[in-house]
């Protein structure tokens, strides 16, 4: 193990396992790689952006502190340091990455692998709120917040154990034959598991999603009233994306594994589907302010008070550059029921 350790620091393992398992290695900044470096960077600035405006929403209003909007908040915290991550991936790629230590290679991939993780636990433990709330009946209480905190809190320590098993030893150092195509420095089995359970966690949400639809779809009018169905659809269309995004990037992982090295040329195509799978983090914040008018206008507060510094006039509609209304204070979409004063989740531009 002392022996395994002491590769970490080695600056020419990261070189050897990449000459191994690659036909090519990039050794010059080509102008394509540098303008698609460029794009990405600024799709990860704009994740950032936008998900710091969701925090900052969820953070300075009172009526969004209640456990559907603080998981969602929990997946924005995620989405928001994927989207730091993937700058870091992005700068430490290319020619830059045959320079690195093991130890700096092991640091740079194993923090999308736990902000992956952190995402896909966010969502499960959304998953069960819903269930909570609306199969149950059964709303959070004050009573309740450590329970729901414990839980967050708990996602995030076990994402970072996921994420960082590599560092702790289960990598293919001294094995070359056991290393994963696309991350080098991977071992095949840790990459396979890693999947397993992030399929069967969405297999599961899913499987949970149609229960709940289907409990709703039979109970009493309060469980099944508008807003309850409006604020399920939301949470789908958020697990919807999820799996639209990263299921190439799982399926290229799952060929990878079957793969014998340098049999399968698309592997080394792979960092565009890990490219199209970063969308997911953009996309998340979109549907959020796009499905609730009230998060919405929380969410372009900032962008609005900008816009009354700069002296442009406002309006009372409520859209950017204009004067927004206060906001009422409800958790009663929380609890299933059809009131007036909850936060209002929309079907486009209709209030459903």
């Amino acid at each position: 193990m002392g022996g395994l350790y002491s590769e970490y620091l080695n600056s020419s393992k990261v070189r050897e396992h990449y000459n191994y398992t690659k036909e090519t290695l990039d050794t010059q900044e080509t102008a394509s790689r540098q303008v698609a470096s460029a794009f990405i960077i600024i799709l990860c600035c704009a994740i950032v952006v936008e998900n710091l405006l969701v925090l900052i929403a969820v953070a300075r209003n009172s009526k969004f502190h209640s456990a559907m909007y603080l998981f969602l908040g929990n997946l924005a915290a995620s989405d928001l340091l994927a989207g730091v991550a993937f700058v870091a991936n992005t700068l430490l790629s290319g020619p830059v990455t045959l320079g690195l230590t093991p130890v700096q290679w092991f640091a740079r991939e194993g923090s999308a692998f736990i902000t992956l993780s952190a995402s896909v636990f966010s969502l499960l433990a959304i998953a069960i709120e819903r269930q909570v709330a609306i199969a149950k009946v059964k709303p959070y209480g004050s009573d309740k917040s450590c329970r729901m905190l414990l839980l967050i809190g708990a996602s995030w320590l076990i994402s970072l154990v996921l994420g960082g098993l590599p560092i702790l030893g289960w990598n293919c150092l001294g094995h070359l034959e056991a290393c994963s195509t696309v991350l080098p420095l991977y071992a095949k089995q840790y990459v396979l598991c890693v999947v397993t359970i992030f399929s069967v966690i969405l297999s599961a949400i899913v499987a949970l999603y149609i229960r709940i639809y289907c409990v709703v779809r039979s109970s009493h009018a309060d469980v099944a009233g508008p807003q309850t169905l409006a604020l399920l659809k939301t949470v789908t269309i958020v697990l919807g994306v999820f799996i639209v995004c990263w299921l190439p990037a799982f399926s290229i992982l799952l060929l990878d594994y079957a793969c014998p090295v340098r049999s399968c040329p698309v592997l080394y195509k792979a960092h565009y589907f890990f490219a199209f799978a970063t969308l997911n983090s953009l996309l998340n914040p979109v549907i959020y302010t796009w499905r609730s008018r009230d998060l919405r206008r929380e969410v372009l507060r900032p962008l609005q008070c900008w816009q009354r510094a700069a002296g442009v006039p406002g309006r009372r509609d409520g859209t950017p550059g204009h004067r927004l209304l206060p906001l009422r204070s409800s958790s009663s979409l929380e609890r299933g029921t059809h009131m007036p004063t909850s936060p209002t989740f929309l079907e486009g531009n209709t209030v459903v």
